[in-house]
Parts: C-alpha cells; sequence; structure tokens
C-alpha cells in the first residue's frame, strides 16, 4: 500500500477509498495491459451481468489479449490469446470482448449447469439470438463442442440462473415442463405466470429465493397462491437445498404428478451433474486449478 493507493498487481494501483472498488481494480488491470485487451470469461460475464454459478474464491481477473500480443503472465490474471468470433464493445464503461466470445469461454471451463446459466441469461437479456450462438459453435475454439450441445438445452424465457438448474432437473428425471407458464381462468382473464408447469398437469413447479422471505413479497406470493388454488391450480415452491441435498423428495413430486411410478435410479444423472456443477465444493475444487489465482 502506499498513501491511500492499494496495490492490485506490480505497477498498477487502485484508490482505497474508490467508490466502486471492483470497477477501480479493474481498470488498474488495464493500465498494465497491451492496448487493446478486453475482459472475458467470468469477468466479463460479470460486468454484463450474466448469471454464473457460486465461483471459487479470488478467482483471477480474465482477459482476452488483442491479436498479435505476446503472452501476459502476472499473479491474479489469466491473459488469453484465442481468435475472436466478434468485434469487443463496451459494458459499464469497460472494454469487454463480443458476447459469444464470452460465452464460449465460459463454455470451455464451466461445467454444464454453470455455462448454460450465463447462456439463458445471454438470450434472456437479449444480448444475442440463437442464431449468433450456431454461428459461434462453428468458430473451432475450445468451448465450441459444449456450446454446441447447450445449445439445444437453453431457454430465452427463463428469468434466472436457479430457474435453469430447476429446469435442468426436470430434463434429467425426464418430465416435461414448460417455461414460463401463463395461467388464465375459464374466461381468459390472468391468473398468474409460474417458472415450469409440469407436463399437462394443472401444476407449477417454481424456485424460491430469498426475495420471497421479503414481507412484502410474502403477502403478494400468499394472494396468487390464493388466485391459483381458485383456478384449480397446484403450486409448488422449491430451494437450493432441496435440488442439491434433497432432490429424491422433488422426484417425488414429479412422479406423482405424472401418474408414473416413482423411480429413484432416475437421479442418477442428476447426481453426476452435481458432482462436477460449481454449485457444490467437489465442483468448485474441480474449477480451481483454472480460475485460482
Amino acid at each position: 500500500m502506499q498513501g491511500r493507493l492499494i496495490r492490485v498487481t506490480h505497477g498498477a494501483y487502485r484508490p482505497l477509498d474508490a467508490v466502486d472498488p471492483v470497477r477501480a481494480t479493474l481498470t488498474a488491470w488495464l493500465e498494465v495491459l497491451p492496448p487493446g485487451t478486453c475482459f472475458t470469461h467470468v469477468t466479463a460475464a460479470e460486468i454484463l451481468g450474466l448469471w454464473l454459478p457460486p465461483l471459487p474464491p479470488q478467482t483471477a481477473v480474465v482477459v482476452q489479449l488483442p491479436p498479435g500480443a505476446h503472452p501476459v503472465r502476472r499473479p491474479g490474471l489469466r491473459a488469453l490469446r484465442s481468435d475472436p468470433v466478434g468485434r469487443p464493445g463496451t459494458a459499464r464503461g469497460m472494454p469487454v470482448a463480443s458476447v459469444p466470445d464470452v460465452l464460449l469461454s465460459l463454455c470451455r471451463d464451466l461445467d454444464d449447469l454453470g455455462a448454460l446459466m450465463a447462456l439463458d441469461a445471454a438470450l434472456h437479456q437479449k444480448y444475442l439470438t440463437r442464431q449468433v450462438l450456431e454461428d459461434a459453435c462453428a468458430s473451432g475454439r475450445h468451448g465450441a463442442p459444449r456450446l454446441r450441445r447447450l445449445l439445444r438445452r437453453c431457454e430465452a424465457r427463463t428469468e434466472s440462473a436457479w430457474e435453469t438448474v430447476l429446469r435442468e432437473f426436470h430434463r434429467h428425471v425426464e418430465a416435461p415442463v414448460t417455461p414460463q407458464y401463463v395461467v388464465t381462468r375459464a374466461d381468459g382473464r390472468f391468473v398468474a405466470r409460474g417458472d415450469l408447469r409440469v407436463g399437462e398437469a394443472a401444476v407449477l413447479h417454481e424456485y424460491d429465493g430469498g426475495v420471497h422471505r421479503d414481507i412484502e413479497q410474502h403477502r403478494s406470493d400468499l394472494l396468487r397462491d390464493r388466485r391459483l388454488e381458485e383456478a384449480g391450480w397446484v403450486r409448488r415452491g422449491y430451494t437450493s437445498r432441496d435440488l442439491l441435498h434433497r432432490p429424491q423428495d422433488l422426484l417425488r413430486d414429479v412422479d406423482r404428478t405424472l401418474g408414473r411410478v416413482h423411480e429413484p435410479a432416475r437421479l442418477a444423472g442428476w447426481g453426476q451433474t452435481l458432482r462436477t456443477s460449481t454449485l457444490t465444493r467437489a465442483g468448485r475444487a474441480l474449477l480451481w486449478p483454472k480460475l485460482g489465482p
């Protein structure tokens, strides 16, 4: 530390009392990197507001170097030199790689669930279209095979990262769902819009995050639940604990809704997915060598 500055890396400092420490840190990094460098991977995803899974602590800053730049090696930095598939841009005043480049880099290192969160977010926030993603699949980049595989599963209607996880759980247990299903009365009047409709049943499965613990939100949720009940619908809410630690209970609800025999073996694929996902400690350990400082 020098005066009221704090060291970011050799030759780069940021104000100790910066209003936005993250932005100040990234700006300091740019001062010691080649002109034309832009942020990519998880760093750009956070700038853009894409959904990401939990990451290892002290994740490295990830940048994309301009074509022809020499390799850069500094503690706390990961510098990529892949051929870009799009023109860099800016977000929140910071230089970022094109969204297809960001997604390709994420698909290179993240697990399927983590990468799918970011893909859903990019489509939902209208950063790009499916056609642009299809074009990126033909780039030959390291992340292209995963992007190509996930393109069949990403969903622009999904509205949060945990909705992505909930949808993927249903896919793993072979339960058809319709995202963001609009429930109406017999006369066509709007009742509610739900995260997932299960099959053709009058049943909604939804993710209940921390926002639902707010008093006003809870009151609104209770009114909504009564409207759904009056319309003949069942609404079930689930949390991250259900998806990660009690998936057997969720599977029982799915099997009962679909009128099929309960088969716990359907959870095998979900368990394997979680073991490699950064939603779990084991999955974060797998990511650490790639993104640790």
